[in-house]
């Protein structure tokens, strides 16, 4: 079963999280917190925290296992921009967009060899 944590409106922009997050996708959540642990950017705090939620959110579901859980997604998305204005010489203004980004993490007990070979097995009988 797959179990998702949701973090929106960071106030770190998608590019600099982006690397961290395809450093996680794919790995068990203990060698992925490890991981994030000891990443000294604020991008690495804020997906770690969203990564405890998500296994938050498994165990009160009622995950058996919440050691075995691996992480399927981790995306980071483009929220909305906030546009302010600097002032400069002769009366010119330049543009400044403070980015804003979300934050989706799904966690999921990984699959056993035993119904994937089920799986297979059936979909050869059927076919």
């Amino acid at each position: 079963m797959k179990y998702k944590a949701i973090h929106r409106f960071a106030d770190v922009t998608a590019r600099k999280m982006r690397p961290f997050s395809q450093l996680v996708r794919g790995l068990n959540v203990d060698v992925a917190l490890e991981q994030l642990k000891f990443r000294p950017n604020r991008g690495a705090r804020l997906i770690e925290a969203v990564i405890k939620s998500a296994v938050g959110n498994a165990e009160d579901r009622g995950c058996r296992n919440v050691e075995d859980l691996v992480i399927s997604e981790c995306r980071i998305d483009d929220g909305p921009m906030y546009k302010r204005i600097q002032p400069r010489a002769r009366g010119t203004a330049f543009s400044i967009f403070k980015r804003l980004a979300h934050i989706h993490v799904t966690v999921m007990e990984p699959e056993d060899d035993a119904t994937e070979a089920e799986e297979t097995t059936t979909e050869v009988a059927k076919s």
